[in-house]
């Protein structure tokens, strides 16, 4: 077949690899797909994929069969999050498009199969990609990059023609991680090129004397030049290797909580009992009030605002437990969410109007809203006990 968005590479005498370009939301793309299969008959198909997102492609219940309470229990609420932002990022890109983001990569999947060909999956991991770029981002700009994420909700005008043009080029996913790689340039080599690596590494092993890889079009131009050139990629260890956290982060993390402790034990021994218990009492109250306000406006059950005000104090010492984790999993626990609030999640979470009206979003809620005001309260916390010290 003869297309602008088929690349024919011949590796070998014996060995040809068939590049296929796709638009991730166009349904030409689609037709493109089931065409190229039926015609080229690969010993092998690679899709942009990984084994998760296929899972996520095929199993339209996942959101049905969703324990929130585990993914509390197991420390990936945020973990969660991002992946229901990413989610309704493409529900919004499908909405605007009339084609569902994946559609073409489910039906190279299923053109694999109807062919008994090999099926690769391809791509890396995406929460390998979000942690390798979490953990590789500056401290400081850290908070910037979550602000960016969460301002994709907010984003309520019209998609341009223009825009509309760039992601039928390329998935959404790599549109989305294009716009951070301009926004950080510092994490821009883990967000794109590691992956135009970790896919040309796949491809080239995949077994077969013809491979097709079904890949976004704006991936071809990177795996084109490593293949061409036979460029030797990266062990795949090295591309899912999440980077220890920073120093900094770690100093700043323990060390907080270790001084505020120490300096309340100074305060007993060398001031005394009563300015001790004073300023116990206004660390509990500067952490705790704060923490239950929060609560509240995530409008969550009243055991879940008690827990706030008595825990914080205590969670705040601690850089590895936040205060949310207990708040939300006291929200999912009363007030589980319903089968029906699942599966609008990703829709509800960009029309904040719905955040409280929607169960599961708002244990979400009850998750972040705590956080921001029991820092703040925190900082007021350490101030009162600086100023005992020093005066």
């Amino acid at each position: 077949m003869q297309s602008k968005d088929i690349i024919r590479i011949q590796v070998s005498p014996e060995r040809e690899i068939v590049l296929l370009g796709t638009a991730h939301i166009s349904q030409e793309s689609i037709d493109l797909v089931k065409e190229t299969i039926a015609a080229e008959k690969p010993d092998c198909v690679c899709v942009e994929l990984d084994e998760n997102r296929l899972k996520a492609l095929e199993d339209t219940d996942r959101w049905k069969n969703l324990n929130i309470k585990e993914v509390l229990k197991k420390k990936q609420m945020s973990s969660l999050i991002v992946n229901l932002i990413l989610a309704s990022y493409q529900k919004r890109m499908g909405e605007s498009t009339g084609v569902e983001p994946g559609s073409e990569l489910k039906a190279a999947v299923e053109g694999a199969r109807a062919c008994n060909a090999n099926l690769v999956l391809a791509d890396r991991d995406v929460k390998i990609t979000l942690r390798r770029t979490w953990a590789s981002t500056p401290f400081f700009r850290k908070f910037k990059l979550l602000a960016t994420l969460l301002g994709t909700l907010f984003e309520t005008e019209e998609i341009s023609e223009e825009e509309l043009s760039k992601m039928r080029e390329q998935d959404t996913l790599s549109v989305m991680l294009d716009d951070f790689g301009k926004a950080f340039p510092e994490i821009k080599q883990i967000l794109i090129s590691e992956r135009d690596q970790f896919l040309a590494g796949r491809i080239m092993k995949a077994e077969g004397g013809k491979v097709l890889a079904v890949v976004g079009a704006g991936h071809l131009p990177g795996i084109k030049n490593i293949i061409e050139n036979n460029t030797e990629t990266p062990p795949e260890e090295d591309l899912c290797k999440i980077p220890p956290s920073s120093h900094l982060g770690t100093i700043i993390g323990w060390g907080i909580p270790a001084a505020i402790i120490l300096s309340l034990v100074y305060i007993g021994v060398k001031l005394g009992p009563e300015a001790f218990a004073d300023n116990i009492v206004f660390w509990i109250l500067a952490t705790g009030l704060p923490a239950a306000f929060g609560t509240i406006c995530a409008l969550a059950h009243p055991l879940a605002i008690i827990a706030a005000l008595f825990l914080a104090p205590i969670t705040t010492l601690h850089p590895l437990i936040g205060v949310g984790m207990f708040t939300a999993f006291i929200q999912a626990y009363f007030c589980p969410p319903r089968v029906f609030e699942m599966e609008t999640a990703t829709e509800d979470l960009w029309k904040p109007s719905r955040w409280w009206k929607n169960r599961f979003t708002r244990v979400f809620l009850a998750f972040i809203f705590p956080g921001l005001p029991t820092t703040i309260g925190s900082f007021i916390g350490m101030g009162k006990i600086a100023n005992t010290i020093f005066s």
